[in-house]
């Protein structure tokens, strides 16, 4: 029997998130405190008090949420289990959680990310959208028609899809008209893990080269090759790759279940990675951290 950690990507913020914590724990309250420090403001307000269109901003909730996750794993105090992995940006989270980076360095890198995904594309010319009810072999071959990207296989019928926005909206309408049970736009202000995020990966490949990065503790299970790394050259190149490709978290879970990975706790706000492992495999029980 193993066990994994592991870590929410965007979607899961909701305002508030570890308020509690921060007022009644101290090991959460010196998390928020560093990433405050680290960035030079007050994202702790952002998180706490919102607005909601401000902490969604990707340069702000991109570091919120690991601020969060990491807050949260603090304040539980247990050891690491024998692997992490995180969706997204939770391998950030994940790396912290497991040593590789400090929790200084992984805000300032996740605020670059942000800003980099919004400096890439120009506002309203991107856009993210979630194709429901349909495999991902064929989401695959509608994208190589219309020429955008997946960007997330995260369950059985649930694709997310990500591009020019004229792209990702022909994709919705063809997957309508061949069977799909829903195609919605997601609210992102950014396009996410697609090509015309090129320049963005360069600027993390830049960003990640100038940042001290331990070898994990534990394994990180990558969203790139769905298999564990501890290399930190092979985890700054996957930490790149996830910009312009898609993260294969069925794949991964599927993954785990082969490493004999029969339990994961999910550490951060929401619990969209729980639900998604229920759909995924019987073979995994999935739960929240409970503080």
């Amino acid at each position: 029997m193993s066990c994994i950690f592991v870590f929410p990507g965007q979607g899961a913020q909701a305002v508030g998130m570890g308020r509690e914590l921060y007022e009644n724990n101290a090991a959460a309250r010196a998390v928020f405190d560093e990433v405050d420090d680290a960035l030079g403001e007050k994202l702790s307000k952002i998180i706490f008090d919102g607005p909601m269109d401000e902490l969604t901003l990707t340069a702000n909730v991109q570091p919120a949420i690991m601020a969060t996750s990491i807050a949260m794993l603090r304040a539980a105090n247990v050891a690491l289990p024998e692997f992490v992995a995180g969706h997204s940006l939770g391998e950030y989270t994940a790396l912290c959680a497991a040593g590789a980076l400090s929790v200084g360095d992984t805000a300032r890198l996740l605020r670059t990310r942000g800003n980099a995904m919004q400096n890439a594309v120009p506002v309203g010319q991107g856009l993210t959208a979630v194709i429901m009810g349909m495999d991902i072999d064929t989401v695959r071959d509608l994208c190589a028609k219309t020429d955008c990207d997946v960007a997330n296989d995260n369950s059985p019928g649930q694709v997310v899809i990500s591009g020019p926005r004229d792209t990702v909206e022909q994709t919705m309408q063809i997957a309508k008209e061949n069977g799909a049970k829903r195609a919605m736009a997601l609210a992102l202000s950014v396009p996410v893990h697609c090509r015309i995020q090129q320049p963005a990966a360069d600027e993390m490949r830049m960003a990640l080269e100038n940042v001290k990065m331990n070898a994990p503790k534990v394994p990180l299970i990558s969203n790139k090759t769905c298999t564990p790394l501890s290399d930190v050259n092979e985890i700054k190149d996957a930490l790149v790759y996830q910009m312009t490709h898609g993260v294969r978290w069925r794949e991964s879970v599927l993954a785990m279940t082969d490493m004999g990975i029969t339990d994961m706790t999910e550490v951060g706000p929401g619990s969209v990675l729980t639900g998604l492992c229920s759909r995924i495999t019987d073979k995994i029980t999935a739960k929240k951290m409970e503080i």
